[in-house]
């Protein structure tokens, strides 16, 4: 079986998380250089989350702001 190529390139990524960085150790944690909650605050406000498309008492919340 051929050896796979390490690929030097690094990916696209969105603005906002330029400098992202993310891997697994040698133990299988996950490792990154980005706080968990800048992260999650991202992916809230560009991510839409399916499971709460439909929910009235959300699409209220979002009305008020």
């Amino acid at each position: 079986m051929a050896k796979k190529k390490k690929i030097d390139k690094s990916p696209e990524v969105h603005d906002e998380l330029e400098g992202f960085n993310i891997s697994i150790n040698e133990f299988g944690e996950v490792v990154h250089n980005f706080d968990m909650d800048k992260i999650n605050d991202f992916l809230d406000e560009n991510v839409d989350d399916k499971k709460l498309r439909d929910r009235d008492d959300l699409r209220s919340l979002d009305e008020e702001e």
